[in-house]
């Protein structure tokens, strides 16, 4: 989705915000850190180990501006430290946060739930997937500027196998669950400090998370056959509700998951045709 093209302006002009989760050209982060370049905002990457700098790197250096990377483990309190304290060092405050991390093993992500998933499995996806957006938004939040100065805003990316079994989503639907609900109760305490707090449920897309899924293939096919626009889901879409979250557009807005599924999400049986 790289060739993908997002409509420019100045919607994000002197707005400066952390991406987390960008994998590779076909990340919904980097979707959504292209649209917000787009529009003027100043960008910081996280990433984890040499190997994924290698893939991200050529991206962020794509980039206007002078967008920069810093290294963060999010299971590691030492490194979210030195991950923060580079925010704070280059920039002082930041404005947004985008959380598009997520992580359960591949062996959890097929047959049954309830006989494939491991204790450790089982807390390292909570931890992956959830705790770490609390953790992140505890440190962001003590970077933004305060309500009389506008306040600030953050998301976080989750999908529609929390709120409805999904085969072979397992271990990552409850923790998508738990994301969803930390979203809402850091959009509480966050609320008095001007920051609005907000989850965005993609429809499924080509990215590796996808690919990590045993039938993701057929969980593409299926969602456009169903949804309402019998489209895929676009990045562009995505990206493009990403900045009306995270721009002043969003005024108002806050604990709310925002699906952009093509309309999958409100569909409670297919239109599969007449019989006979």
């Amino acid at each position: 989705m790289s060739d993908s093209v997002f409509p420019a302006g100045n919607l994000m002009k002197g707005k400066r915000g952390l991406v987390m989760g960008v994998a590779n050209k076909n990340s919904i982060a980097w979707g959504i850190a292209q649209q917000l370049a787009a529009q003027g905002a100043e960008l910081a990457f996280s990433y984890q180990g040499e190997e994924l700098e290698k893939r991200v790197r050529p991206l962020v250096e794509s980039l206007p501006g002078e967008p920069f990377m810093v290294t963060a483990d999010v299971t590691d309190d030492a490194s979210m430290d030195a991950c923060f304290e580079a925010l704070k060092k280059k920039w002082g405050k930041m404005d947004f946060l985008v959380h598009a991390i997520a992580f359960a093993g591949k062996d959890e992500l097929q047959g049954s739930f309830t006989h494939n998933t491991t204790r450790e499995g089982f807390k390292r996806a909570m931890d992956v997937s959830a705790f770490s957006f609390v953790d992140a938004a505890k440190r962001a939040s003590a970077m933004m500027p305060s309500r009389e100065e506008g306040g600030g805003a953050m998301i976080s990316m989750t999908y529609l196998g929390s709120e409805r079994v999904v085969p072979n989503y397992n271990v990552m639907g409850v923790a998508k669950a738990a994301l969803e609900a930390s979203t809402r109760y850091i959009a509480r305490d966050l609320g008095p400090l001007g920051i609005r707090v907000n989850a965005i449920s993609a429809g499924p897309m080509r990215t590796l998370a996808m690919a990590g899924i045993s039938g993701g293939r057929t969980l593409m096919k299926t969602g456009k056959d169903w949804s309402m626009l019998k489209e895929d889901t676009r990045m562009e879409g995505v990206a493009g509700a990403a900045l009306y979250l995270l721009s002043d557009l969003g005024h108002s807005c806050t604990g709310e998951v925002l699906h952009v599924d093509a309309g999958f999400h409100a569909v409670g049986v297919p239109d599969i045709g007449e019989e006979g």
